[in-house]
């Protein structure tokens, strides 16, 4: 008598819900985190890093959407480099998103903490991670339900600094215009850093096991949380820098909150808080259903322990992945620093959309290939962005993605190579 079959997860999520876990992944990322820093690199180039970093997302979610639509399995650029590219490259991949991702995780983590309790930014940050692990363990429908209510508060937040801002009196057109302080690599820099921010549709491909229709439904919902993220963060930048300019943006740690209060509109800044609170508990709740599903699928493989491809038969998600994921992020957030790991998870996200863009180059026109010029603008795309990200970043980033390089070539060497 055979071993019984391990239980396999269920699809329950539609396009809405797709396009709302992408969302939250996306929405407040970019506002609440990047944005600031991102304006320190590029100064009134800004709007042209933010342009930058949207074509190059643009180009990452074309290729992705077909990706998924071909393989449509957990684990998203990890299957699509494995099938396409070889097994190297799907490892290389996977690994990129799964340090980069966890840098992020850790980063919306700490903005909770820091709009939460400054004061005890990193121990408000390890309780919020442990929270959101358990939700997700609890199932991908309460996360997906939890995440819709996050995204609906964060956006009314939004319109409301946006409404505020471009009414006043202080907004001023002029500071949008672009000046000396702008220069190539400074809008390199800053599009590097607001890559951050578009990532999360890719938590959309990588619930291709919990989607339904996955061959419909996920090219669907890639592209439409991509233009609605597009469009609010466009918003919210000319508003904020309508009423503070960039220097001042470059300086600010509440950038919202500061152009609400130099807008004359202070009531609104305890509001500004708890949205973006709020919008980093929502991507990091989806941050690690993403994270732990690429991990699943590396399991599998034995790319990780293949303990970690374990399915929990009643709440049918995969708990110690999550689990696991939940405990290194936790010890992260514990001791890391938020800018830097902004640029640390845009290096290690650029890594792995450079593989899916080259893998959709692969693909034969019946397969669904994009137009050529896409793969190839999103993989040069992503190369010159993660060299331009502050020399830090890209030094501890190619040493971790070295590292993963490293480690499957000791397998291969050594016999144990996984599939």
């Amino acid at each position: 008598m055979g071993r019984p079959a391990e239980p396999g997860l269920q699809r329950r999520l539609g396009l809405f819900d797709a396009v709302v876990i992408g969302l939250g992944s996306m929405i407040g990322a970019g506002i609440f985190a990047a944005l600031a820093p991102a304006a320190g690199a590029a100064g009134s180039g800004l709007l042209l890093g933010l342009a930058l970093a949207a074509v190059v997302a643009y180009c990452n979610a074309t290729s992705s959407a077909r990706l998924a639509a071909r393989y449509p399995q957990s684990g998203g650029t990890y299957v699509y480099g494995r099938e396409r590219l070889g097994p190297f490259w799907g490892h290389l991949a996977g690994w990129g998103f799964v340090v980069g991702k966890t840098a992020s995780c850790a980063a919306m983590a700490l903005t909770v903490g820091g709009y939460v309790w400054p004061g005890q930014a990193h121990a408000v940050a390890v309780a919020a991670v442990v929270a959101l692990t358990a939700v997700n363990c609890a199932g991908v429908q309460k996360s997906a339900v939890v995440t819709r209510v996050i995204v609906a508060v964060v956006l009314a937040v939004l319109a409301a600094v946006v409404v505020a801002a471009l009414t006043s009196g202080a907004a001023d057109t002029a500071r949008l215009d672009l000046g000396g302080d702008a220069t190539a690599q400074g809008v390199l820099r800053a599009a590097g850093l607001l890559f951050f921010a578009f990532a999360g549709y890719a938590r959309i491909a990588t619930l291709g096991e919990e989607v339904r229709d996955p061959a419909r439904t996920i090219p669907r919902a890639i592209p439409i949380a991509l233009g609605i993220a597009l469009a609010v963060y466009a918003l919210v930048a000319v508003a904020v820098l309508g009423v503070l300019g960039p220097a001042q943006l470059a300086t600010a740690t509440a950038p919202l909150a500061e152009a609400v209060r130099a807008a004359g509109a202070g009531w609104l800044a305890p509001v500004v808080r708890v949205g973006a609170a709020l919008a980093a508990l929502g991507s990091l709740l989806a941050l690690i259903l993403g994270v732990s599903r690429t991990t699943l699928a590396m399991a599998r493989d034995g790319h990780l322990p293949r303990g970690l491809a374990a399915v929990h038969p009643r709440s049918r998600v995969p708990r110690r992945a999550e689990i696991a994921i939940g405990a290194v992020v936790a010890l992260v957030a514990a001791t890391a620093d938020l800018r830097g790991a902004i640029g640390f998870s845009s290096f290690g996200v650029l890594t792995y959309y450079a593989v899916a863009n080259a893998s959709a180059w692969t693909l034969p026109k019946e397969e669904g290939r994009p137009p050529l010029a896409v793969p190839v603008v999103g993989l040069l795309g992503c190369a010159v962005l993660a060299a331009a990200l502050p020399v830090a970043s890209v030094a501890a980033g190619a040493a971790v993605i070295a590292l993963g390089a490293g480690a499957y070539g000791l397998r291969a060497v050594s016999g144990r190579s996984p599939r």
